[in-house]
């Protein structure tokens, strides 16, 4: 839900790129929008992972 939002937002800040600037600058700025949640969602999940990582490792008795 959170990328999917992102997502959302992303596209409506590209649409008023587009309006303010017309032509390739517009465009550009609309990909660079959209691009932004792929990298926003990688961190998300990398996050997750990391965590998880970080939890396993707690659980394992420091004398083992």
């Amino acid at each position: 839900m959170v990328i999917y939002a992102l997502a959302l937002g992303a596209a409506e800040r590209g649409t008023a790129y587009i309006g303010q600037y017309p032509g390739i600058g517009g465009k550009l700025l609309f990909l660079a929008c959209t691009g932004s949640v792929f990298l926003a969602g990688a961190k998300i999940l990398d996050c997750i992972r990391h965590e998880k990582t970080l939890d396993q490792a707690k659980a394992v008795p420091a004398d083992a």
